[in-house]
């Protein structure tokens, strides 16, 4: 190689270096930035969840600990002073409808509806405070509301559909329909997970309407 081509070489390398330099003057903190960003995003990240690990632990200790109560009011009152947001609270209304039931039946009700209603709480919990809610209340929820109930529980792929049948061929009796609650009960015992209490229920209640539980 000539020494012209040589020097060429050498400045042409030398202007791609001080183009680079530039480059990173110029642009260097964009990558920086980045590399702060994934990092702290991690960090972030690991310490969300181990906040979230502890206030799950948290809640769960305070809950075991209220229930640890001797007397009724006691756990009532325990419960109540915990802190819960968001599903927590659905969880509390649930615990708590099932202690005031001794000592205050509206309350009650009120917290089973307001957990069936709480969009925090899965929506396996929504439906258990809301069967709840149509068995303990009985006739001090109207007819037409369980009814609607009911008919949501009793779809095809929903968790409690067995329960919900049951209750819904109970109502259908209460209305004098023995001939639509057998019909109900029947398609219960054609479920696949139904239980043998239920199933045993199920089928003493329609030999006792005077239907055949081997014919359906």
């Amino acid at each position: 190689m000539s020494n012209p081509d040589s020097f060429i070489n050498e400045v042409t390398e030398e202007l791609r270096r001080d183009r680079m330099v530039g480059y990173l003057r110029r642009y260097g903190w964009i990558a920086v930035l980045l590399v702060v960003l994934v990092v702290g995003g991690a960090a972030w990240n690991e310490w969300r969840k181990a906040s979230d690990r502890a206030s799950a632990q948290a809640f769960g200790d305070a809950v075991l600990t209220a229930l640890e109560n001797d007397d009724s009011a006691g756990r009532i009152q325990a419960l109540a002073q915990i802190d819960a947001t968001g599903a927590q609270q659905g969880v509390i209304n649930l615990l708590s409808a099932g202690e005031l039931f001794e000592t205050d039946r509206a309350a009650a009700l009120a917290a089973l509806r307001a957990a069936s209603e709480d969009d925090a709480l899965t929506d396996s919990y929504r439906q258990l405070a809301a069967l709840k809610y149509v068995i303990a209340g009985g006739d001090d929820v109207p007819l037409a509301e369980r009814e609607t109930i009911l008919a949501g529980l009793a779809q095809p792929g929903r968790p409690f559909r067995p329960l919900a049948l049951e209750q819904t061929a109970l109502l259908q009796l209460e209305q004098g329909n023995p001939e639509r609650t057998i019909e109900i009960l029947a398609d219960l015992l054609s479920q696949s997970d139904v239980s043998d209490a239920l199933e045993r229920r199920a089928t003493q209640l329609i030999i006792a309407l005077g239907g055949d539980p081997a014919a359906n």
